[in-house]
Order: structure tokens, then sequence, then C-alpha cells
């Protein structure tokens, strides 16, 4: 393995140049796939979901693992074992993006770097499949969809739900008014990992070059074994928390079967507890404004029993309710109980009327078993790998995925600046609030916002 850092020819040379080297890259590394013709793939970040992905990726027939990237040379040497020794391995991505044969990249890196990799995998020619959440800033979506139109790549964000057959039966339900007039939505996360993480993940430190590497287009800061391997999703600088990190994958159920994006969204938090490695909430509430409904979300790092509905997504309606989780549903009617009967009666004798039978509003339904790598993990696999050859939109297109995380962000937004924030979602601007409209973005560090500002312009992106 050549573990030299690679500079792409122009590199620090003007963005014009850059980007006319990249549209040249893009078509003649673009190839028409056939639907026998095997798939050659590229990973980047082979940490814990990434080396999921790998293993889903190498269980599909028309699949070949050709190179894998990772800063860390423990993972690479662990991944690149895993292929069969088939793979090349690679620090630096962008030597594994200027190679012709490679069909996909699967992106499973720190957020931080999801979409400046997608967005450089786009260029060179590339499929992408990337790790929710899709974007660390709003803005970042936008540019990420304009670049994949105009290179006409495929990209399949990683909400594995929507893979999911359960979770389709779900929405054909409720969509089909079985639990009713959905008025609420309910998401929670509760664990209890007081007083907090203290130990480092990693057992090699990184090099400065590797380090360099690693924060990319985050702002400079000395190395810290604390802020990297798995722990840098409890930092600002690299993720928005357990908000982006778990909130992304029920609220992308939510706006999918609902069809909705929120007009405002409201949301309070902040470290109170934890005092290990991190600066991210560990108690966040959220209110989330949707037409004609409202979703919250609650999330707590102490804690862990709940009288709610744990591990599910509820949805509820005017007949009932139906939660719904990687396992399975199942579907709570209502008692159809005329509503001046509930009128509390305090009558002194005490003495109780028979009541009458009690008729469900909706039938009562369940279906479990479900398994979460064989039900929807692999299928997101396969429904991505199908679009690669048909060139039609995945599942989770970049869209859907960007107006999910965008949800999340706000979200944050809300919780920093302590008030209300209120989303047009049309124009994708946030109204009368030029503080909070500043945290839509992100300015990436030298020389990255070079290779992100020649693409864009490549693409003519005014995003």
């Amino acid at each position: 393995m050549n573990q030299e850092r690679f500079s792409r020819r122009g590199f620090l040379k003007t963005a014009a140049p850059i980007a006319g080297g990249v549209t040249a890259t893009a078509l003649s590394r673009s190839r028409v796939l056939g639907a026998n013709d095997r798939i050659r793939a590229g990973f980047i970040g082979v940490g814990l979901i990434g080396k999921r992905h790998l293993l889903d990726f190498m269980a599909q027939s028309d699949v070949e693992v050709a190179a894998i990237s990772e800063v860390y040379q423990v993972r690479l040497n662990e991944s690149v074992a895993a292929s069969g020794g088939h793979a090349d391995g690679y620090r630096d991505f962008r030597r594994m993006l200027d190679r012709s044969d490679i069909d996909v990249v699967v992106v499973s890196t720190p957020d931080h770097w999801h979409a400046l990799m997608t967005i450089l995998a786009c260029a060179s020619g590339k499929d992408v499949y990337v790790e929710k959440p899709l974007t660390h800033a709003v803005q970042e979506g936008r540019w990420m969809i304009d670049v994949a139109r105009h290179f006409k790549r495929v990209v399949q964000v990683g909400t594995q739900q929507r893979s999911g057959s359960h979770y389709a039966e779900c929405l054909q339900l409720i969509r089909g008014g079985h639990i009713g007039d959905v008025r609420s939505t309910r998401i929670s996360a509760f664990r209890n990992v007081m007083p907090g993480f203290t130990k480092v993940v990693g057992t090699q430190p990184l090099s400065e070059k590797e380090w360099d590497l690693w924060l990319g287009p985050a702002p400079y800061a000395p190395f810290d074994d604390r802020r990297c391997i798995y722990h840098f999703r409890w930092f600002w600088d690299y993720s928005g928390g357990q908000t982006t990190n778990l909130l992304s994958h029920d609220l992308d159920i939510v706006q999918w079967v609902m069809q909705a994006q929120p007009s405002s969204v409201s949301a309070m938090g902040g470290r109170y507890s934890l005092d290990g490695i991190g600066e991210t909430p560990d108690l966040f509430e959220a209110i989330l404004g949707y037409p004609g409904f409202l979703t919250t979300w609650s999330s707590r790092e102490f804690c862990a029993e709940s009288s709610s509905c744990r591990g599910g997504l509820e949805f509820c309606g005017t007949k009932g309710r139906l939660v719904v989780n990687r396992g399975g549903f199942e579907v709570f009617p209502d008692p159809l109980i005329p509503a001046d009967s509930q009128i509390p009666s305090f009558a002194s004798s005490g003495a109780q009327e028979p009541r009458p039978p009690r008729t469900p509003r909706t039938s009562a339904m369940k279906k479990d078993g479900y398994q979460q790598i064989r039900d929807q993990f692999q299928p997101h696999v396969r429904n991505f790998l199908d679009c690669v050859k048909s060139r039609q939109q995945p599942v989770s297109d970049l869209e859907s995925g960007h107006r999910t995380v965008t949800a999340c962000h706000l979200a944050n937004i809300s919780m920093k600046l302590q008030r209300r924030i209120r989303w047009d979602s049309n124009r994708e601007e946030i109204l009368d609030d030029p503080e909070a409209s500043q945290l839509l973005g992100k300015t990436y560090r030298t020389p990255w916002d070079l290779e992100l500002k020649a693409v864009l312009h490549q693409a003519g992106s005014t995003s």
C-alpha cells in the first residue's frame, strides 16, 4: 500500500482549471452498466457502520470490492483482510477516486465529511451510497443535489428503514386512513451512559498528516484522540449529536409517510449531567410543527427507563396509534366511546353503571420478526445497486435525505439560540432571523474549500 498523500494535478491552481479537469474525469469515467455486469465498489471509512456496509456489499453476487480508504491504519488493515485481500488500501481517499475502474463509492465517514466526499465522488464519475446524516450543515444538501444532477449520478442515503417492507406497509396503512387523521408523531431515544464516556476508542494515535486528513474541511484543532474514533459524534465541529444521528432515521419515515416538511421548530436542551468526552446535549426536547400535525423528539443520555413506547416511532391518529420499529409494527385501536359519556361523574352513591362493550375505532394489527440487517440494510444496498444499473432514483434519494436532515439541523439551531425557528421549505430559508440564518452554512478549511468551489463552479450551483 502506498501511503503517500495524493495531490490531484492542478489542485492548488485556480478554480477554473480544476473544474475543467474534474469535468473531463467525470465524463470519461462514467460507464453504462448492464443488468448482468459486476459493480466495482470502493469504501471510504470502515468504522462501525462502514464495516457493516462492507459486509453487506460483499454479500451481493454482482459486487466486487476493489478499494478501501481509511485514515486509521488498524481499521484499514482489518477491512482489507475482510475483503479476502482483494481490495487495494488507501489512506487518502482522493487516490481511490482517481481510479477509473471503480463504479460506486460508499461513504461511511464522520458526518463533517459526508457532503464533500459525495460531491468529489460524483465529480469523478462515481455513484454514491452515503451514510446519514447526509450533511453537517443545511447548505451542503443543495450543493450535493446540484452536483449529482449535473454529473448524472445516482446517490442513495443511508436511511435504511425506507427499504424495510414493513415500513412501506405502515406507509400504506397510514395514508389509507387506518388510524384516522394523524395529528401527532413521537420519536424518542433514551439510554444511560452516566457519568459519560471516558476512554479513548482508537488504540493507535494518528500522525499529524493523518490527523490533518481526518479533519479535512473541519476547523483545525490540535490532535486529540478523544475527538476522532467513535467519539467524534459528541463534538459540534464534526456532528450534530444525537439529533442528527438518531432523529434522522425516524424523522425520515415521518416525512416520507406524511409527505410534509416542518414550518417551525422549537427546541431546548443542553449538557447537564455528562462530564466525560464530548460537548453535545445529553438532554434534548423538540417540537416540530408540520401542516396539520406535530412531531416531538425526546432524547436523553441518562435514565433509560421510560413509561412511553421505547424503541419505536409512534403515529397517533384519530382512530388509534401505530408504533413501528426495526423489528415490526403494531396498531393499537382507540375504543369508540361517545365524548359525552366521558365526562366525569361524582355521584354520592358511588354505584357504577355497567360499561357497554367497547367497539374499536379501527382494527388491531401486529407484525414482528423483522431483522435490521436482513430486512433493511441488505435490501437498501440492493436497491442502490439496481438503481446504479437502471439509472432510476433510489428509495432514499438526495432530495429526501436533504429534507430530513434539514429538519434535524433546524432543531439544533433552535436549541443553540433558545428560540423558535420559522422555516420556509420552498425557499429553504429561515424567516426573519439573520442570526439563525447564518447557522445554515459552514466554511470549509483550505485547501478543501478550493476543491468544493471548483466542483460547484463546474456544476453551476448557485446554492
